[in-house]
């Protein structure tokens, strides 16, 4: 007898799944146009890789300072609100970049990103668990990443964007970097305006207690603090991989900044794109632990060709690392939430000061390439994912 499949997303909460995926697609495009900035504010204000770095951490700060913010934000009011105080963050950050062209201050550029990071947060503290429970638990990584899959299309039009509007030629950089940011902020407040009229259903969680009726701290969950460490550590390879990716094609003499840019687009975040969609589909027929722990292996001999200087081959490990490292922050996510019932809100909130390690991974490895090599300095994301593989190992016998 066929077994019947169980459905993605229960009918009843369709409609909200296909408004919140179209804030993955949002905070994907603001998350991938760091990527071109990292080399452009290089170039255009004559900075080291370790300060240009920064970008990063100012935004990725952001996450870690308001992670519990939002997390008590969203408890108390609730998820809809928590995505529109997000939308208005992430608007008004982006169009402060009007005035930071005007000054062409990079402090106040770092302040924006920071804006925008606080903006992210909320964003992702509400969405990501929300879209856990839209449906059964069995599917509930194979849901997140369908709706983080859009987060990648954002990330493949971000440095298209960015290439054609910063970079004048194929040399130099033209510093128009407001525009962008602009057209972002006036669609981020349109998109902010139609989720303050709409109605999100709430989903409650019964309080889990022990044998004795007395609550169960989060804290308890051994596999959710294993979960929080893995997913720290994936933020600090996707990351630093993301931040130097145009650095290290450059400085192989490969190719040029906008053509770098085009094939981080067209290339590695397309390979990431496909890569969740396909995940997504797996997981529907495998177990997410197992699919997690097949990519974790992969991430990890990918990131050691590179650190090992293997010239081309280098290069095709590299883009093909996108693929693997996928499905990983959805995947890790949704298992770290799983089975936490009432502590799924402000479980949400810790996991989401993860991308702390965004600021952390670019940091040091801008400065292992200005101390050494960029092919050296990729032993930061090695490390970080070969944590990711021992978290997978360890869920593959839970």
């Amino acid at each position: 007898m066929k077994k019947q499949r169980i459905a993605l997303v229960e009918k009843r909460y369709l409609i909200p799944f296909v408004l919140l995926t179209s804030l993955f697609f949002l905070w994907g495009f603001a998350h991938a146009i760091l990527d071109v900035l990292n080399k452009h504010f290089q170039e255009l204000l004559a900075i080291t890789k370790a300060h240009s770095a920064m970008i990063q951490v100012t935004m990725y700060m952001g996450y870690f300072i308001m992670a519990i913010p939002a997390g008590l934000f969203i408890n108390r009011f609730g998820y809809r609100r928590g995505v529109v105080f997000g939308l208005l963050l992430y608007g008004v950050g982006s169009l402060l970049f009007i005035p930071g062209q005007h000054w062409m201050s990079f402090n106040f550029f770092l302040f924006s990103l920071f804006v925008i990071g606080c903006g992210l947060v909320f964003l992702e503290t509400a969405a990501n668990p929300y879209v856990t429970e839209l449906g059964a638990k069995e599917t509930a990584a194979s849901r997140l990443n369908f709706a983080q899959s859009f987060n990648g299309l954002g990330c493949i039009f971000a440095p298209i964007l960015a290439a054609l509007v910063l970079f004048s030629d194929d040399k130099e950089p033209s510093g128009n970097v407001a525009l962008p940011y602009t057209i972002m902020g006036i669609i981020v407040l349109l998109v902010g305006v139609v989720f303050s009229r709409i109605s999100l259903p709430e989903i409650k969680h019964e309080v889990e207690t022990d044998e004795q009726g007395n609550r169960v701290s989060l804290w308890s969950h051994k596999l959710f603090i294993f979960g929080l460490i893995a997913l720290f550590a994936y933020e600090v390879g996707e990351i630093s991989i993301n931040s130097f990716f145009i650095n290290y094609v450059t400085d192989q003499g490969w190719m040029s900044p906008r053509q770098a840019s085009l094939v981080l687009s067209f290339g590695g975040l397309s390979l990431f794109m496909v890569g969740r969609f396909a995940g997504s589909w797996i997981m529907s027929r495998v177990r997410a632990e197992k699919m997690l722990f097949c990519c974790a292996t992969g991430t990890v001999l990918t990131t050691l060709c590179v650190v090992m200087d293997l010239g081309m081959a280098s290069l095709i490990a590299l883009l093909a690392g996108y693929a693997f490292e996928a499905i990983m922050f959805p995947t890790i996510f949704a298992l770290s939430l799983r089975g936490l019932g009432s502590h799924t809100k402000r479980a949400s909130s810790f996991l989401m000061m993860s991308p702390v390690g965004g600021a952390v991974g670019p940091l040091l490895m801008g400065y292992v390439a200005d101390c050494s090599t960029m092919s050296m300095a990729f032993i930061v994301p090695f490390v970080g994912y070969l944590v990711v593989w021992f978290y997978a190992r360890k869920m593959m016998q839970a």
